[in-house]
């Protein structure tokens, strides 16, 4: 979506489409080998024993992004949110202040146009 060019996305749309299809004729080929093997029901056992943990983990992260959007709220200025986004080391946290900086954007220009 970043080019206007109907051509060039049209060539990108199938050069992703020949991806998918190959990358899904790859992992039927390594169905049928007899190379594959099924995943030992000792991992899921503990899948099932960290689940709790992970769990918890997940809820604490989804309270940090929470808090951190609250922050983000308060805060006026591009510059200090690109700062920011710049220190944030985790993918969702970047997610949300990005989210921010756009929201923060289209403030300033429906300002502009008013």
């Amino acid at each position: 979506e970043a080019t206007l060019d109907l051509a060039e996305r049209r060539r990108i749309r199938s050069a992703i489409r020949e991806l998918q299809r190959q990358e899904l004729e790859r992992d039927e080929e390594a169905l049928a080998s007899k190379r594959f093997r099924p995943e030992h029901s000792s991992h899921r056992q503990d899948d099932k024993e960290n689940w709790p943990q992970s769990q918890h983990l997940e809820e604490e992260q989804q309270a940090a992004l929470a808090a951190l959007s609250q922050q983000l709220e308060t805060i006026t200025s591009v510059e200090e949110l690109t700062k920011l986004l710049r220190a944030a080391g985790e993918y969702e946290e970047r997610k949300v202040i990005r989210a921010a900086i756009r929201k923060l954007r289209a403030e300033e220009i429906e300002g502009e146009a008013l």
